[in-house]
């Protein structure tokens, strides 16, 4: 079966307000509780003008940009990014990716909780590189892989 993406192809723009709930809600989600992302106070003192968002809740926002375009069925298998201008309450974050590649991959997995076998099947892999950016510039750049199960995927039960 051909997927129905193609090298080149762009996904839709995603844009997230950046909240100081989000900010601080991805600090503690992801146990970072340096003071700069929680501590307007904190961070000023350390020559920022307002707390700012980690990059594991950037690493997120990656992540669901890219599950939410390819569907419940798509398993992220390499997120790699880096971080630029920071992210600041009261800013938009921006996301836009590109697909870069498309390859097949075999994969095959066993769910020993309920017993369930995956055969191995055929399935696409798609490189997207990812940039996002907000009112002071570019935030992050990155590439993620991901996988995408054929329609067909053969599944058993024992």
């Amino acid at each position: 079966m051909t997927p129905p993406y193609r090298v080149g192809d762009e996904l839709p723009p995603l844009e997230i307000p950046v909240t100081r709930t989000l900010i601080v809600a991805g600090a503690i989600a992801s146990r970072d509780y340096q003071d700069v992302h929680h501590d307007a106070a904190s961070a000023r003192e350390k020559g920022s003008p307002d707390i700012f968002m980690n990059i594991l809740t950037t690493n997120g926002l990656v992540g669901r940009y890219i599950t939410d375009h390819f569907g419940p069925t798509a398993v992220l298998r390499k997120v790699a990014i880096r971080l630029g201008a920071p992210n600041y309450p009261g800013d938009v974050l921006r996301l836009t990716g590109r697909i870069t590649e498309l390859r097949t991959a075999d994969t095959s997995s066993a769910d020993a909780s309920s017993a369930e076998v995956v055969d191995a099947v055929e399935a696409i892999e798609a490189v997207v590189q990812v940039t996002g950016g907000n009112g002071i510039g570019r935030h992050v750049t990155g590439t993620v892989a991901v996988t995408l199960p054929e329609p067909s995927a053969k599944r058993t039960g024992a």
